[in-house]
């Protein structure tokens, strides 16, 4: 993955893709250059857990910065999961 990701607040808001296009999240906040992703409440248990994220308790998650494969102006792509 992109290794020289670089988030920042400019990115809340944005829409997280798979690597196939479909949403899995928005990005609620950017907090030391770490992006923390609301999750679709449509997202499977199983992408959750590829992404490492526990309980659907949760308002939001951190995205490993190694999941991301790209970041436009308005998404941020993840690789193959």
């Amino acid at each position: 993955m992109a290794s020289d990701i670089n988030l920042t607040e400019s990115d809340e808001g944005k829409k997280v893709v798979d690597n196939g296009g479909e949403e899995i999240g928005r990005v609620a906040e950017v907090s030391g250059g770490q992006a923390h992703v609301e999750p679709d409440p449509g997202v499977s248990d199983t992408v959750m857990s590829k992404l490492g994220w526990g309980s659907r308790s949760e308002d939001s998650f951190p995205l490993d910065e190694n999941h991301i494969d790209s970041v436009t102006d308005d998404e941020i792509r993840l690789g193959s999961l």
